[in-house]
């Protein structure tokens, strides 16, 4: 296996992964990484969104899917929490949901980031999507700056939020108190609003949100509803609209509880077998789920449910007679069988850029035609002279 992927997956981080769904982790993951067959069947944290796409359906039509929009950022490493907190929940849900998944490249920009290093980021984490088994016969997969909507929804909607509210958001004091207020772009400020735009412009039902991005989601809530207030109902339709409201209001999904992880980058079994051989452990007998004393070994037993398949039940079974000098050999061993066939399909992937151009512009061309539906409905209820 090369290093490219599954260091992405292998590096430790002190928080939980997030979701992001610009629609979406709203909580942005961070990642690069990396595989390609049409039909992904591979598993592994940004944002959902969930949304009715037509009218209800006639009782001789199948049940009308509901729509998840859901995206990670194309900078930093992609962790293996990442993957099991998020991407690998996608793959479920595009089983049910109608799914858009998208590569959150402009909240990337809002910290100081390497522009050579964008273009590529955003490329690994496409194919990072279908290696991980995002199937593009059920789910679009698109780059966010592919869709102008996003940002000209975040201009409107900028118009109607306070400024009080932005200043409220944690991440930005915290973000901005580290680095100076001489080094902060106005961008960290106002990034909750194309987050907003993000879920809103494809008229999200619920967000898959991490603890981190419940404010955010909040947030969204309360502008969808100040701008339905200040420019839907009667007001619109005056205007020749439709009436009634202009967005749906977002609900939270609170998806499984991941692991706290490593990143997924280099690919060889002993990069592996290093990264768990440095996990910090404890010094108490045998091995346990959910006792707080213990995060280090919850994690990690957490981890070795996820990627064998087995239940808790069966996992303590296993591994509560187990010593950590036993019970390392053999997470690692079900890490890489698990991370080998995902770094085999993205080295396929990335082998084809035409066919992952492919992908993108078609998912692009698929999210333009739901976002310019709403985009048009919220420049008419504002009053814009259209062409």
């Amino acid at each position: 296996m090369s290093r490219s992927l599954l260091s992405h997956l292998l590096a430790i981080p002190n928080s939980s992964p997030r979701i992001t769904t610009s629609a979406l982790s709203l909580s942005y993951q961070t990642n690069p990484g990396s595989i390609l067959k049409r039909n992904p069947q591979c598993a592994f944290r940004c944002c959902s969104s969930v949304v009715n796409s037509q009218p209800e359906a006639l009782s001789s039509t199948p049940p009308v899917k509901k729509r998840v929009v859901s995206g990670v950022q194309p900078t930093g490493a992609l962790h293996l929490g990442n993957y099991l907190g998020a991407i690998r929940n996608w793959i479920s849900l595009q089983d049910t949901y109608e799914t858009l998944f998208f590569i959150v490249d402009l909240h990337a920009i809002t910290l100081p980031y390497e522009a050579l290093q964008l273009s590529k980021a955003t490329r690994d984490t496409a194919a990072i999507y279908l290696a991980c088994g995002i199937d593009i016969s059920k789910a679009s997969v698109f780059v966010q700056s592919h869709v102008r909507a996003h940002l000209e929804l975040m201009w409107l909607l900028s118009s109607s939020t306070p400024i009080g509210w932005l200043n409220r958001m944690i991440q930005f004091k915290e973000k901005s108190r580290n680095a100076g207020d001489d080094n902060v772009g106005v961008a960290l400020l106002t990034y909750p609003v194309l987050m907003a735009a993000d879920i809103l412009l494809y008229q999200s039902d619920f967000v898959p949100v991490g603890d981190d991005q419940k404010q955010h989601l909040e947030l969204t809530r309360q502008l969808a509803e100040r701008v339905n207030n200040m420019y839907g109902g009667r007001k619109w339709k005056k205007l020749g609209g439709r009436g009634g409201s202009i967005f749906k209001i977002p609900e939270p999904l609170i998806p499984p509880t991941g692991a706290r992880v490593m990143s997924l980058t280099d690919g060889l079994s002993k990069v592996i077998a290093n990264k768990i051989k440095r996990c910090k452990t404890d010094s108490f007998t045998g091995l346990e789920f959910d006792n707080p004393d213990r995060p280090e070994c919850n994690n990690l037993l957490c981890i070795y449910q996820l990627v064998s398949g087995k239940t808790k039940e069966e996992v303590v079974l296993e591994c509560q007679g187990m010593s950590w000098g036993s019970f390392k050999p053999l997470i690692t061993d079900a890490l890489v069988a698990h991370l080998q066939p995902i770094q085999m399909r993205y080295e396929e992937i990335m082998s084809e850029p035409s066919y992952l151009d492919g992908v993108l512009s078609e998912g692009a061309a698929k999210a333009t035609g739901i976002a310019d539906a709403t985009l048009n409905n919220v420049y008419q209820a504002m009053g814009f002279l259209r062409q």
